[in-house]
């Protein structure tokens, strides 16, 4: 039996990153000998297990061959036979198809060093265009280290265009996808993602709704760099930068599907895409599963980021119908995720990056002063039911006219 750490620890450590998650692979063992050693079983399609003491995952050296379509398709052969080298070149980049043992002898046999050194994503051998996942892990990748100089090699490129054209990419899971996205979205520049996933095709299958914003333009005056697509790649790159959660990333990615209904006449206004993306947001989240409150925030963002935008300008009658549709008073941390959103997007423009964003405070202070309304005296004067409701909902309004009464004095 001989154990070697494999994968993203052997990259990473050569990289000089922090290594957080570490794989093993057992070459020359069986799923018994792991057993009697006290390994716990934990993969059902082939034999990884748990270590007795710290926990890792060890998984039993093993070959793998295309049997269906999409990420499941595929069927394991683990056996004491199978050799580090048959194990390695089943993996996706060749960055990742390296192993080293204790002494950290590094084995390399398809040149993943050079490719380090030469930042650069490469396949490993023909048999990665098996498997559709790995159009979305490079291009995860690519999000990760471009700030390291990395590229996709031209050659994987290609074989990702293949893919993205074979129809394969129809058959991964939207778990799968999801995870996959939502770990990119996460990256340190998460607009690569986006823009390697068009560069190869697979934008176009997995999100036609986003790739159609390229090309679209918007109005000089508000938007300097006026294509929609590229708008969109900035916004997400201004949320990365700011350290957005998830589901403001997510919001932001989404936020302008409705531009890419506008008929071409009516370029480069957008009247009501906000109302007329809602059907297409619904559907990108449908199709990946998205998380309830991905999807939630991402129909608000798509709604009312332009109520965002003209926030000092609203109504206060305005204002309050936008504080009840986010629930602003039992859901605080959602309305400041939505307030987020809007500054992303108010600053994922070019040249103005750093602009200042008045709207965010003042609508901070909007929901305070919406907040501040008692309910206990209205209660004590004897309202109750429908007519607690309106009583509540007038009083509020009058907070809300108090407050920008205030703000433009």
């Amino acid at each position: 039996m001989q154990i070697y750490k494999v994968g993203g620890a052997v990259r990473d450590r050569l990289l000089g990153k922090p290594v957080t998650d570490i794989d093993w692979v057992v070459v020359g063992a069986t799923t018994e000998e792991m057993l009697a050693k006290g390994f716990r079983p934990v993969g059902a399609d082939f034999p990884v297990f748990l270590h007795p003491k710290s926990g890792e995952e060890y998984a039993l050296a093993r070959t793998e061959r295309k049997s269906g379509r999409g990420y499941g398709g595929f069927t394991f052969h683990a056996s004491p036979e199978v050799t580090l080298e048959e194990d390695l070149i089943r993996r996706d980049l060749t960055i990742n198809a390296m192993a080293e043992d204790d002494q950290q002898n590094l084995t390399d046999p398809f040149h993943g060093q050079r490719d380090l050194e030469a930042r650069l994503l490469r396949h490993v051998s023909p048999a990665f265009a098996e498997d559709p996942l790995r159009v979305l892990r490079v291009a995860r990748f690519a999000a990760r280290y471009t700030g390291l100089g990395f590229t996709v090699a031209p050659e994987t490129l290609e074989l990702m265009r293949q893919l993205s054209e074979s129809g394969e990419l129809e058959a991964l899971t939207a778990e799968r996808s999801w995870k996959e996205i939502s770990r990119a979205l996460m990256e340190d520049q998460p607009q690569v993602f986006i823009e390697v996933l068009r560069e190869c095709g697979a934008l176009k299958v997995l999100m036609p709704e986003v790739d159609a914003l390229f090309g679209v333009p918007q109005p000089e005056a508000h938007h300097p760099e006026i294509d929609t697509g590229v708008h969109t790649l900035s916004v997400l790159e201004q949320a990365a930068r700011h350290k957005q959660p998830l589901t403001v990333r997510w919001a932001c990615l989404l936020h302008d599907l409705g531009k890419g209904l506008t008929p071409e006449e009516e370029w480069p206004r957008h009247n009501a895409h906000e109302h007329k993306g809602l059907k297409l947001i619904k559907a990108v989240n449908e199709r990946f599963k998205a998380p309830k409150d991905c999807q939630e925030l991402a129909l608000l963002v798509g709604e009312y980021h332009t109520h965002g935008h003209r926030a000092l300008e609203l109504k206060p009658s305005t204002l309050l119908e936008l504080l009840q549709s986010f629930d602003v008073y039992r859901r605080p941390q959602r309305f400041e995720e939505f307030i987020a959103a809007c500054e992303m997007d108010a600053r994922g423009r070019k040249g103005l990056e750093q602009r200042s964003y008045p709207q965010a405070d003042y609508l901070r202070g909007a929901a305070n002063a919406a907040r501040t309304v008692a309910v206990q005296p209205l209660l004590e004067k004897g309202f109750k039911g429908p007519e607690l409701g309106e009583a509540i909902k007038r009083e509020r309004l009058k907070a809300l006219k108090a407050y920008k009464d205030a703000a433009s004095a």
